[in-house]
């Protein structure tokens, strides 16, 4: 599989960025078969062997951060350091079978002309492959270990995101053939984003909006959609209900290219979270953690991260607001997140003004929510942003 690392390009003077291709079916067939001709020819030779998976490493000591110097964007990439899944480590043995079960899975559904989404395959594999699939995590992984040995897009393999994102507000959004959907008549539920990520690349857009603003809650963007904010401050109102799906963020990072001249403003809880993974910073969808996924990208799809990263500026909830919300309103921040941003504000990933708004939240002890901004009254929310944006207090 030498050709394959034609997939990674120099970056600056001493690193290779490794990215992931956006192939045809019969180009992932053929890596596919490459795969498995390998692995034979290598155990039929005279010297026979089980050959390991050489996968590219999705560890944080392999991943960097991008700073483009004709462009505002930033992603996480990784470099070209490998780790292997192997038959013939006892602790390994499982993740290597798993491996070769999702490939064949996926060569059948590109042979079928067929997308699955993540949840449809783990279903397939529990039914087929018992012993080796128990949980929705162990596919997700395995499915980031075949986009790390083949380097081609998860999308590529036939496997399509499974959306919760909504869209309203003052766009205009026409599929292939279909009438346009003005997404400020679609009322407080907003236009449901399609997982099909070849649909949403092709989409014709159209908007006199001059921002486009991220909201971390279904709630909060309800609210913001119902007070028709998008009236009052010409704007797109994007959510995914939380932590964002590949769907949610694919179309964002498409606004930005459409609309290059439209700053994006994330609204988000100010609080970290309890728990650190190799994935980005957080487990649990804590609003930093959020706001970085959509700037960055995340660790586990390094190889992928080119493909949604947008340069989004936090305009809230920061520690300047803090001011604006009742003391009560507060929660006290748990031993485990003091730990944790202590940790978070020693990471080169971090840029220095989310890095200083850390170290606020420690020195305060406290974290807070959107929703304690009610306290000011339920139509308070439309004021605080209008106000933000006008001052442009945003980082």
């Amino acid at each position: 599989m030498d050709d394959l690392s034609k997939s990674s390009m120099k970056f600056f003077s001493d690193q290779q960025l490794c990215f992931a291709d956006i192939l045809l079916p019969h180009e992932v067939q053929a890596r596919i078969q490459v795969a498995v001709l390998n692995f034979l020819k290598i155990l039929s030779s005279p010297d026979p062997a089980i050959s390991d998976l050489p996968l590219i490493n999705r560890k944080s000591s392999n991943s960097r951060v991008s700073e483009g110097i004709l462009t505002d964007v930033s992603w996480i990439f990784l470099s070209h350091s490998f780790c292997s899944r192997s038959l013939m480590k006892a602790n390994a043995t499982k993740a290597f079978i798993r491996v070769w079960k999702v490939m064949e899975m996926c060569f059948e559904i590109l042979i079928q002309e067929k997308r699955v989404t993540q949840r449809e395959l783990f279903y397939k594999l529990l039914c087929d492959s018992p012993h080796y699939f128990s949980s929705q995590l162990q596919v997700n992984r395995t499915i980031q270990d075949v986009v790390a040995l083949l380097r081609c897009s998860r999308y590529s393999l036939g496997i399509m995101a499974s959306s919760k994102g909504l869209v309203a507000g003052r766009i205009l959004l026409q599929e292939p053939n279909q009438e346009a959907v003005d997404c400020s008549a679609c009322g407080s539920s907003g236009y449901a984003i399609s997982g099909d990520l070849n649909l949403l690349e092709s989409l014709i857009m159209k908007t006199d909006a001059r921002y486009i603003v991220v909201v971390e809650k279904h709630a909060i963007f309800q609210r913001l959609a119902e007070d028709h904010v998008f009236n009052q401050i010409p704007s797109i109102l994007l959510t995914a209900k939380g932590y964002p799906d590949i769907a949610t963020r694919f179309l964002l990072h498409r606004m930005s290219r459409a609309f290059p001249d439209l700053p994006i403003l994330a609204l988000v809880d100010w609080y970290g979270s309890a728990t650190r993974t190799k994935d980005l910073f957080f487990q649990n969808p804590a609003g930093l953690a959020i706001l970085s996924t959509y700037k960055f990208g995340s660790i586990g799809m390094g190889l992928e991260a080119y493909r949604y990263a947008c340069n989004v500026k936090w305009l809230g909830l920061r520690g300047d607001d803090l001011q604006l919300i009742p003391q009560q309103s507060l929660a006290p921040l748990k031993p485990r997140d003091l730990q944790i941003a202590r940790s978070l504000i020693s990471s080169t990933i971090l840029q220095d003004n989310y890095r200083q708004e850390l170290e606020v939240m420690m020195q305060s002890g406290q974290r807070a929510e959107i929703e304690a901004l009610y306290f000011n009254g339920y139509d308070y929310l439309v004021k605080y942003l209008a106000k933000k944006i006008v001052q442009a207090n945003y980082i």
